[in-house]
């Protein structure tokens, strides 16, 4: 069955991963599609096959998992249904929920194969036997949903060694982090850079997404841009200044499951000279950006030689946005600590500041503000009302953070924070070209409002 596989694989799957939601390539073609390795799971109709490929773009290379799934008679609702050389069919198996029942089951009896390793968590146990629904919401993995209890994260791009949103995860679940979700087991690749495949976890169903009540808030207001926002029944200010404190909490735990320390002498500098690294390689592929680089450099520079003490280093969210929060009936819960879906794999998780944390909601703010504004014919009062509502949860969410942090009020430094909100900014410069075209106006509007 192997070479058959291998084959469908590389003719297939330049055409089909482009159009993927977690394929992070989307900025240029594919010049190979490589399987490098097919493991099957399950030997039985349905056919449950691993693939891991190596996808070629140019001089970037990528690691993907694909997990193919194969039934003599395929229902119509698997749609992309290939035909490998000897005429079985075959498809995308996290479309199959009978399928992806078979990776709960392995997680629960700790199963293997061959490399692949299926572990649960010493002090749980898993109710076997449930179909796995996926999330149909934009990420950049595959979710599946397991009942009412559990959730499934397949690492589509997957990195060397442990993956950070599992090693955060346990840490912060071992110092009884109230503000995360239980983790419950995962999926390990004993083979090569040995990689985390996936991530089992508590399911939060009595949870609202952060970014839909945000941008709820927003809507609300625009419908009545007469009104200030803090005078619209939908203000969000309330849940910001709650969501900074459980972010405080969150970084407070994580000092103390992981450790932290005072930032050394030059070591913002070093950071500086990252954020200019990022830009010279965002700029070689957005020119649009071009226009803005003096002012963005400038800003980084005002940052190079800040006094460092007081700046705590520490392990982090990440990429922290409205998106990665989740409000549940006992507060705001966060996830995906997997950092910056674009950053190399060694800075994923790395040690830094809080700040940047901070820095990352900010902006997410600044985005759920001004994202319905964008393919809109210009409106003088809905961008000044952007603006208010974008300013007004923005500084909630720092009241809320200094309350609780031991850190102090992120605001006290001003010159760094806002460095890391511009950084931050040119990195969703480069997110968006490569994911959502449509959307690259957002981070370079706040570009430019950030460094004038």
């Amino acid at each position: 069955m192997t070479q058959p596989v291998l084959r469908m694989l590389a003719d297939e799957l330049p055409k089909w991963l482009p159009h993927q939601r977690w394929f992070g390539g989307k900025d240029r073609p594919i010049t190979e599609a490589r399987p490098v390795r097919v493991i099957t799971l399950r030997d039985r109709d349905p056919l449950l096959v691993h693939a891991l490929v190596d996808v070629v773009q140019d001089d970037r290379k990528s690691v993907y998992q694909v997990l193919l799934g194969s039934r003599e008679d395929p229902p119509e609702y698997l749609a992309g249904v290939w035909i490998d050389s000897e005429g079985r069919h075959w498809y995308e198996a996290t479309a199959d929920p009978d399928l992806m029942t078979c990776l709960l089951n392995a997680i629960a009896e700790e199963e293997s194969a061959g490399p692949i390793g299926f572990h649960r968590e010493n002090d749980v146990d898993l109710d076997e036997n449930l179909r796995g629904r996926t999330v149909t919401s934009e990420q950049s993995n595959t979710s599946l949903i397991y009942g009412t209890q559990y959730i499934l994260k397949l690492f589509r791009k997957l990195t060397a060694g442990p993956n950070p949103d599992l090693r955060i995860h346990r840490a912060l679940h071992s110092v009884g982090c109230e503000h995360i979700a239980q983790p419950l087991g995962w999926i390990s690749d004993d083979d090569g850079d040995k990689p985390t495949l996936g991530m089992l976890q508590q399911f939060l169903a009595d949870a609202a997404d952060g970014w839909a009540m945000a941008t709820t808030s927003v809507r609300d207001l625009m419908a009545e841009a007469d009104l200030h926002a803090d005078e619209v029944g939908g203000d969000f200010a309330g849940e910001a200044h709650r969501l900074g404190a459980a972010v405080a909490a969150v970084h407070a735990d994580l000092a103390r499951a992981l450790d932290s320390r005072q930032a050394e002498p030059g070591e913002l500098d070093a950071a500086v000279d990252t954020m200019h690294r990022r830009l010279d390689t965002v700029l070689s592929s957005v020119p649009e950006l071009a226009p803005r680089e003096e002012a963005i450099r400038g800003v980084f520079e005002q940052a190079r030689g800040a006094a460092n003490e007081g700046v705590t280093i520490q392990h982090v969210h990440g990429d922290l946005h409205l998106g990665q929060v989740l409000r549940t009936v006992h507060g705001w819960a966060l996830i995906d600590f997997e950092g910056e879906p674009a950053a190399p794999a060694e800075e994923r998780g790395a040690p830094r500041s809080p700040l940047r944390d901070v820095a990352g909601m900010l902006r997410s703010f600044d985005y759920a503000a001004h994202q319905l504004l964008v393919g809109q014919p210009e409106d003088h009062q809905l961008a000044v009302r952007a603006r208010e509502w974008s300013n007004r949860n923005r500084g909630a969410f720092c009241d809320g953070y200094a309350e609780v942090s031991p850190n102090g009020d992120p605001r006290d430094h001003e010159v760094l924070l806002r460095a890391l909100e511009l950084d931050k900014a040119v990195y969703e410069v480069a997110y968006e070209q490569a994911n959502r075209p449509d959307w690259l106006q957002i981070p370079l509007a706040s570009i430019s409002r950030i460094a004038s």
